[in-house]
Order: structure tokens, then sequence, then C-alpha cells
């Protein structure tokens, strides 16, 4: 059976926080959440938009500011949230930059690793006591077909500062998100009903393109109707990571008709590179390091 929308259990009774959730995937996923009756804080940099995209969502929905290229803004959405919300059930590191030319977050990290991969670090290691004591809690990181584009962990370069590739750097980005998850995983294994579960929505036809190299952007209107899905089939790998009873953590979802681009979520597998535990563990470690984040003991 092919996994839709439709087959989402009642969340009712359910926290979800959102990253990214005013445009996109971000929004589909957060739309599917609140429909089946979860309490959802959509968690964007730019609050007026989130209130714009609020106003377009049935249910209870919220709007906290978290600009994930900003330690001080993920620390004040971090603090908020425990002074408003009684828990989180669902944590959806969903938001993202992708191909951006080189820039610096305001703590100095390269733009895509800064956001997609320290950022949602950061941000899920000051949350995460809020997950631990619920049962079922999940922590979803969206990841991407991209983690095996001219991928790996440059220990020796992370910021790109000797050279710069914004697909390599993206490709970095996604591949650490992997690696967070497959990691976060194992350690909350010992000791939490929490899992982490990552996904990737395909090639979905969202606003993300827009700093594709030249090339790409130019025979994108040819290619993506042929591969690309609407954001409403690219949200559902995190919606099944997110929501499926069946899930197990340390999974990853996403579609597998056409290469990966396009279809219903399934288990799949990520690169070879991805499952290297020594990298992940040395990841994790330099992630602390450069965020000043530590995770909640686990015991």
């Amino acid at each position: 059976m092919k996994w839709n929308e439709r087959d989402i259990p009642s969340q009712k009774g359910r926290v979800a926080v959102v990253t990214g959730a005013n445009t996109g995937l971000g929004f589909e996923t957060a739309r599917a959440l609140a429909e089946h009756g979860a309490t959802v804080v959509l968690a964007v940099r730019d609050v007026a938009k989130g209130k714009q995209a609020a106003s377009r969502l049935t249910g209870d929905v919220s709007v906290q500011e978290l600009d994930l290229t900003s330690l001080n803004s993920i620390r004040a959405a971090a603090d908020n949230l425990h002074n408003t919300l009684p828990g989180i059930d669902l944590l959806i590191n969903n938001a993202g930059v992708m191909f951006t030319p080189r820039q610096t977050t305001r703590d100095g990290f390269e733009l895509q690793f800064g956001t997609n991969h320290l950022g949602h670090f950061a941000f899920t290691g000051l949350v995460l006591d809020m997950l631990l004591p619920l049962a079922n809690s999940r922590v979803v990181t969206v990841s991407s077909v991209g983690h095996r584009l001219r991928a790996d962990i440059h220990f020796d370069d992370l910021q790109s500062q000797q050279s710069y590739s914004r697909v390599a750097a993206y490709g970095q980005s996604k591949l650490a998100n992997l690696m967070f998850t497959y990691e976060l995983q194992r350690r909350l294994a010992r000791h939490s009903t929490t899992i982490a579960v990552a996904a990737h929505p395909g090639f979905a036809n969202t606003d993300l393109v827009r700093n594709s190299p030249g090339m790409l952007r130019a025979i994108n209107p040819i290619i993506s109707p042929l591969l690309s899905q609407k954001p409403e089939m690219g949200a559902l790998p995190s919606l099944r990571a997110a929501t499926d009873p069946a899930v197990l953590g340390g999974q990853y979802y996403g579609p597998i008709d056409l290469g990966g681009n396009r279809g219903h979520p399934e288990i799949v597998a990520s690169s070879p590179r991805s499952y290297d535990m020594a990298i992940q563990q040395r990841l994790w470690s330099v992630s602390e390091d450069l965020t000043g984040v530590t995770f909640p003991e686990l015991g």
C-alpha cells in the first residue's frame, strides 16, 4: 500500500514544532499535522510571514521566531518554548537553504552548513529535554538526495574558507543531517523512548531552487515537470517519519520512484559514507564545540 496523508493517525493532544514552516515542505507538514489534531508551532525566521502562513491553517497553530543562522536566536526560541509549552512530541527539523553563494551566519559559519546542520543541532540539543519525558516523541530531520553530491565532512575546512562550491557545501550539510540523526538515535536508544528519524522529499517543486547554479536554473522549467512532485507529496516522508506507528529510530524515509525523486514514502538507504560511525561521532563533538550546546545526559 502507498502511504498517504490519510494514513496519519490522530495527533490530538500532541505538540509539534516545525522549523521553516511558513512555506514549501514545512508549511505542508505543519498543515497536515494541524488538520490531524496536533498543536503546531511554526518556528520561522520571519514572524510576519509565519503569521501569514498560520492564518491559512486550521487548528491550534502558533508562531515562534527562530533564526537558525543565529545561536542567540536559537537559544531565545528554546527558552520561550520551555516557558510556553508543556512538552514537545514532534520536532521536525525542516528548514534549510540550498546552493547559496558563499555567505556566513551571524556566528561566522558557512551558511549552508551553519543553517542546515549546526542550527538544527543546537536547537535540538536545547529543546530535547522537552521531548525525553514524552512517550513516542520523535526528532525528524530532513536530509536530501543531495547528501550524495560531492559529499563528505571536510573537517579540515568545515566552513569552506579555503575553497567554496555551493553544491559541495550543500551536500556536506545534508550528509551532516543524516549523521546527526544516526548518532542521536544511538544515544537515545540507550535510555529513552524518544527516537530520531530522517527523511528526504525527493525533488519537490519549492522555491529552494532559486539559488541553484545558472545552468540548473535554466533547465529547471524543462526537467521539473518530469521529475519533481508537489510540496504536498514532498512532505509525506517527513509526515510518515513523524507519525507512522511502525517507524523505528534511525530509519530514513523518502520516495523511491525515478531515482528517489518522486513517489510515496518508503524506507530508503543513505550513502555508505553516512553510516561511518567514527565520522558521526567526530562531527557530533565538533558540533558541540562550535555551537556551545551540549545535549542532555541520557541516563
